[in-house]
């Protein structure tokens, strides 16, 4: 869809996805992301989703969970970049244990919504040696929880509580200040299962309080809501365990991003 195929190289200063994603709101692009839980892995369940992408295509797979409890995620990976060379993949980490240098690059998540030091910058300071052998291309990205109706995964591992569904105020002060500190993405998250996507209001109110590019997932689960979020500022919607139950919901995410796409008209 939005981005060529991938670049090979390693070297930070030619970092194309993190340009790709700074490059969506210049050019009035949208674009999908499938998230895949190396703990839900299951082989049959990926080709069929990988064959639906060849008709329906996305711009990018996270491989990640709050937890990963197994040792599936290199083999995911790997059936990723075997299958679908063209779309990169990207860690979206719950731990240090989690760098896999086979993936294209890595959200660099900083936990900006809660007060746990750990995942703050805890869990970086133990990565970073690892990142910087790895060639991983690194998206720092300010990552915040939102309450989504129930407790969530994400929230209880990480020992934050969400920011108020009904604040868009301090989700966009949260996110000013993560761009503030250098953080190049944002990302609003509901969380595994989310029952409420984040609101179009908290979605507006970020988007106009930072220039970085805005990711939104959790409880995506229509294409609806998909256009909702779209139309409120994200640039980037991301689905998981929706389309992992059903994976023909992807023909209806990949039509609703291109709905929202802005065609040049020069």
């Amino acid at each position: 869809m939005f981005l060529p195929p991938p670049n090979t190289t390693t070297s930070p200063t030619a970092n194309r996805l993190l340009e790709a994603l700074l490059g969506l709101r210049a050019c009035g692009q949208k674009a999908l992301a499938v998230l895949l839980d190396p703990d839900d892995f299951a082989a049959d369940r990926i080709h069929k989703l990988l064959h639906l992408t060849r008709q329906h295509p996305v711009d990018f797979f996270l491989v990640g969970g709050s937890l990963v409890l197994t040792e599936h995620q290199a083999a995911l990976i790997a059936l990723l970049k075997a299958e679908a060379p063209q779309v990169p993949v990207l860690l979206f980490p719950s731990h240090a244990l989690h760098v896999d240098p086979a993936a294209d690059g890595i959200l660099l998540l900083s936990l900006i919504s809660g007060r746990n030091p750990d995942f703050l910058i805890g869990q970086h300071v133990v990565a970073a040696p690892r990142l910087r052998q790895s060639g991983l291309q690194l998206l720092p990205t300010g990552y915040m929880l939102v309450d989504s109706g129930r407790p969530t995964t994400a929230s209880y591992i990480s020992g934050t509580a969400p920011l108020p569904y009904d604040k868009p105020s301090i989700a966009a002060a949260t996110a000013m200040a993560g761009e503030q500190l250098g953080l190049r993405l944002m990302y609003l998250d509901g969380g595994s299962g989310a029952q409420n996507p984040v609101s179009a209001a908290m979605i507006r109110a970020v988007r106009a309080a930072v220039e970085a590019p805005l990711i939104v997932g959790g409880g995506l689960n229509t294409g609806e809501k998909i256009s909702a979020a779209l139309a409120a500022g994200a640039d980037l919607v991301v689905v998981g365990n929706h389309i992992e139950r059903n994976p023909e919901f992807l023909a209806e995410a990949v039509a609703a991003v291109a709905a929202a796409t802005q065609i040049p008209t020069d």
